[in-house]
C-alpha cells in the first residue's frame, strides 16, 4: 500500500521527534513550512517554552519580501532566528526539520542560520 505525501511527512516527523529533543543547553530549532510562509522557533522542551521565534508573517520581513514561500524568504528567516538566538545567548541548537525533506526552503533556512552564527 502506497502512502500519501501527508502520511509520509507525518511518519518522518514522528521519527525525527523521537530522536530530537531540546534542552536548556541545546534547544530545538523547529521549522514549519506552509504553502505561503515559513516559521522557525527555538524551543526548550524541558520547560515547554518557546525562547525565540521568527517567520515571514512578521511586518519587518513581510515588507521586504516579494513572497514568503521561496528560498530567499527562508534565508531571511534563518538569519533573523540566528540573530535573535545569539542575542539571548543561545549558540547551539538541535535542528528539527518537522518531517520535511532537507531540501529547498528548509535547507536555505538552515544554511542561513549556520552562516549567521548558530551551531548545529
Amino acid at each position: 500500500m502506497k502512502l500519501t505525501r501527508r502520511e509520509s511527512k507525518n511518519r518522518r516527523h514522528l521519527r525525527v521527534r523521537g530522536k530530537v529533543s531540546g534542552s536548556p543547553e541545546r534547544p530545538r530549532l523547529a521549522v514549519f513550512r506552509s504553502n505561503e510562509h515559513i516559521y522557525a522557533q527555538v524551543i526548550d522542551d524541558t520547560q515547554h517554552q518557546t525562547l525565540v521565534a521568527a517567520s515571514t508573517v512578521e511586518p519587518e520581513l513581510k515588507s521586504n519580501l516579494a513572497s514568503g514561500a521561496n528560498c530567499d524568504a527562508s534565508a531571511q528567516v534563518g538569519k533573523l532566528i540566528a540573530v535573535r538566538s545569539l542575542e539571548k545567548g543561545i549558540t547551539k541548537v538541535v535542528f528539527d526539520r518537522g518531517g520535511n525533506l532537507y531540501h529547498g526552503r528548509i535547507k536555505a533556512l538552515a544554511e542561513a542560520a549556520r552562516e549567521a552564527g548558530l551551531d548545529f
